[in-house]
């Protein structure tokens, strides 16, 4: 399949150039990115309007505003798109899911096969242990600029499904002089040298503690996991899928 890699220049595009040329179902025709580029195998354009490339997915690893440059293009070609991206408002997100009712659309804030399956594991054992206090640590390399992570809120998102979304989420305690409520998810952001990505659920009972974590330490895992992505949503006619659509195939 042909693809358009949005955000071409960035560290994940150099992983996913890399990671297809190990499979002779992808072929990366042209890339998008805020720079124009033309040493490589293929034309990475700046403008939208110069992609002439015949398409068939479209994977996405840049920023919100690159997203949405490079969702108006799929939507009018009607391209089948992988969204890899993170930090989207809440605003974003509800007109990521409007345009899948005509798109099919592939979004997950963490590629990672392992990372979507810990997190259907933190959900049962929020289950079991509904009354602990839950907080969760991410720790990332030093040019990651969305805190916290995409991958964070996903964890948080799938416990909160069990306590049917009434948990709040503090993402700052400096200004409180309160103690902590029982009805909170705690988040820690570490941002510091280049570490791929580390997330950890910590459930606190009274008298012990259970934590679960993941590590990553490649990239190569989340391009592996957005070429799935990319073989999977690229039979689809429309709708909106993520990585629980992959592991339950």
């Amino acid at each position: 399949m042909n693809v358009l890699l949005n955000g071409a220049l960035g560290k994940m595009g150099s992983e996913i150039i890399e990671t297809a040329k190990k499979y002779d179902d992808f072929n990366i025709v042209c890339g998008f990115d805020k720079t124009e580029f033309y040493d490589k195998d293929f034309p990475i354009y700046s403008d939208i309007e110069k992609i002439n490339e015949e398409v068939d997915v479209v994977i996405d690893f840049s920023v919100p505003v690159a997203t949405f440059k490079i969702l108006d293009y799929a939507k009018q070609k009607r391209i089948p798109i992988v969204i890899a991206t993170t930090g989207f408002s809440d605003t974003q997100l509800l007109e990521i899911k409007n345009l899948s009712n005509t798109l099919p659309i592939f979004r997950s804030s963490n590629m990672s096969l392992d990372i979507n399956l810990m997190a259907k594991l933190v959900q049962k054992i929020a289950e079991v242990l509904k009354d602990s206090d839950i907080e969760i640590i991410e720790t990332h390399h030093n040019r990651k600029v969305d805190s916290p992570s995409g991958t964070a809120i996903l964890l948080a998102d799938a416990i909160n499904q069990v306590f049917n979304n009434e948990k709040v989420y503090d993402f700052d305690r400096m200004q409180k002089r309160e103690k902590r409520s029982k009805n909170e998810i705690g988040f820690s952001s570490v941002r510091g040298g280049n570490i791929v990505g580390e997330h950890t659920v910590k459930f606190f009972s009274e008298n012990e503690t259970l934590e679960i974590t993941h590590t990553s330490y490649s990239r190569q895992v989340f391009a592996e996991g957005a070429l799935k992505a990319a073989r999977f949503i690229v039979t689809k006619e429309y709708g909106l899928y993520d990585m629980n659509d992959l592991l339950d195939k």
